[in-house]
């Protein structure tokens, strides 16, 4: 993995982490909708902005050719229908969570994250991790283990997070498709659901009362949306899946000041034995991630000047071929 590599996917990692906590405060805006009526609007705003994506990245032909192999290939089509739920579990629960004061459980679970994925790609993938991702992984255990000694349990929002995410991530790099046509196929997917709720819900009427939301603030939820998740897929494409689980620690930091500084959801000292570990392994990830930029930079930069020269021709090519396809 070069530098240019490494710091996109750092880049893009960290933006999809501020976006979801934005969107997280975002969801105050659209009252009087509620948590359903607010996933599938989402997803109905969502999806022309991730064709959109896809024709500004001359990614048609890969998504016709994408499509046609589905419609041949009942076992993909299942594929990608599971992941497709796994994906709209999630985009569903991020928006219920802080209109029902769950936002904070909902911030564990994105806590909680990192470590499965870390754990995921250590023993599934085989990655291996140095010492200051075991030291975080280590303490962010230690904050899990605190949770569970005072609650014996974890809230099912916190449950939702955690053991949705990982087979998600497991079954797109099995699909090896490109991150961006597979983000469009599943929103395509989700969206014939998110109809019918409304259509059921009643909701098109109740949103055609209120000229702000339709014209304005739920193109807005589905531009950030749009922006995040593709965002938030392509990171996990640049960059080995354990550092892209730790990168995680960023947004759930991020969501607990929003629950707390601007929801007003209340935060008891118990609760700092959770999180006082986990925020020391957010800071581990940041010295992690900063050591490994500069080792790769140094590496980079001992190269004999002829391989240098070589290695930027490839990886320039390589861009051109990308935006070719």
């Amino acid at each position: 993995m070069n530098q240019h590599d490494l710091g996109r996917g750092i880049a893009l990692s960290v933006a999809a982490s501020a976006l979801f906590a934005l969107m997280s405060c975002y969801t105050k805006w659209l009252a009087p909708l509620d948590g359903l009526d607010i996933f599938a609007w989402r997803i109905v705003w969502t999806l022309p902005g991730a064709l959109a994506l896809v024709a500004l990245r001359s990614r048609w032909p890969q998504l016709c050719a994408l499509v046609s192999k589905l419609a041949k290939t009942p076992q993909l089509l299942l594929a990608f229908a599971v992941a497709a739920a796994l994906l709209g579990l999630q985009l569903w629960i991020f928006p219920w969570a802080p209109l029902h004061g769950r936002a904070l459980e909902v911030s564990l679970g994105y806590f909680l994250l990192p470590l499965a994925m870390v754990l995921l790609g250590r023993f599934h993938y085989g990655e291996r991790l140095d010492g200051f991702q075991w030291a975080g992984v280590a303490v962010a255990a230690a904050g899990v283990a605190h949770e569970l000694i005072v609650t014996h349990a974890f809230a099912w929002p916190t449950l939702v997070v955690v053991l949705g995410y990982p087979p998600y991530f497991v079954i797109r790099r099995r699909l090896n498709a490109d991150p961006l046509v597979s983000f469009a196929v599943e929103i395509t997917l989700i969206a014939p659901v998110a109809l019918i709720m409304l259509f059921v819900r009643g909701s098109f009427a109740e949103v055609a009362g209120a000229p702000h939301l339709w014209l304005l603030i739920l193109p807005g939820l589905g531009a950030l949306s749009t922006v995040a998740l593709a965002s938030y897929l392509r990171a996990s494409r640049h960059l080995p899946l354990a550092f892209f689980g730790i990168l995680g620690y960023v947004e759930p930091v991020l969501l607990v000041g929003v629950a707390v500084l601007l929801l007003g959801e209340p935060f008891s000292a118990r609760q700092l034995g959770t999180y006082v570990p986990i925020w020391i392994a957010v800071v581990l990830t940041g010295v992690h991630s900063a050591r490994l930029l500069m080792r790769t930079r140094s590496r980079e930069a001992a190269l004999p000047m002829s391989e240098h020269h070589a290695s930027v021709e490839h990886e320039t090519v390589a861009e051109e071929v990308e935006r070719v396809e």
